[in-house]
């Protein structure tokens, strides 16, 4: 990782503007988005759709060619809706789209490109509409799901399990397993006596994780001079 050459001032100002940004265009997307929240790149992340509630402490991570997308698109006006639990991540690539019902647990954390989805959106034999069964989709607290994983209509995943990366999960995962492959099966179980340290723990006080990060940024940055960032955004080839 190349070091940053912003002066403290500069990534303050970014990091308000970024703040800014969310709460001028996620927040009125949402019927409800938590306190305390991380959107990076919020340019780069799309919410649309009645009835989408996102709790504390979230953390979603647009990019460029990545977007976060979340949707409703209810079978009619007003109908279907997402919820998100608190401190859920929501890494790049993942799209979350519902037309019934999803609903996502605390302490989520979802790893590149992940597919939340309720629906086929078209039958087999008649594609111009929905299939008339309602599948929701519930995913309990501390779940893992990795790089590319799908999960598909009616599936229940209980807390603590771990989806594997690129795994298809097409039916229910009890709580405390790992799976893996397409369609998914269980490869371990955890030991549900054992501690589990989660994002709870981590955004236990989220104002003085804040004041921590701000000191470690401004012992880092606090010396780094104007100028000699404008000269490596300009010249990056000279760059310390």
């Amino acid at each position: 990782m190349r070091k940053d050459l912003r002066p403290y001032w500069v990534k303050k100002l970014h990091l308000k503007f970024r703040y800014w940004y969310a709460e001028h265009f996620l927040r009125p997307a949402c019927d409800h988005l938590g306190e305390h929240h991380t959107i990076m790149s919020p340019w780069y992340v799309s919410i649309s759709g009645p009835n989408i509630r996102i709790g504390d402490c979230v953390t979603l991570i647009g990019e460029p060619t990545k977007r976060v997308k979340i949707g409703v698109w209810g079978r009619e006006i007003d109908t279907g809706r997402i919820e998100i639990g608190d401190n859920v991540l929501v890494s790049p690539g993942s799209r979350i789209s519902a037309s019934d019902e999803i609903i996502i647990g605390d302490n989520v954390m979802m790893a590149n490109s992940v597919y939340i989805t309720d629906s086929d959106w078209h039958g087999i034999y008649d594609r111009t509409e929905r299939d008339e069964r309602v599948t929701p989709i519930y995913i309990g607290d501390n779940v893992w799901l990795g790089d590319h994983s799908v999960i598909l209509k009616g599936v229940t995943i209980g807390e603590n399990s771990v989806v594997g990366a690129n795994s298809v999960v097409s039916r229910n995962v009890p709580p405390n397993v790992v799976v893996v492959g397409n369609p998914a099966k269980i490869v371990k179980e955890l030991d549900p006596q054992r501690e589990m340290r989660t994002r709870a723990d981590y955004f236990a006080d989220p104002e003085s994780l804040a004041r921590y990060f701000d000191e470690i940024e401004r012992g880092l940055l606090g010396k780094n001079s104007f100028f000699n960032w404008l000269r490596a955004l300009f010249f990056p080839t000279t760059r310390d």
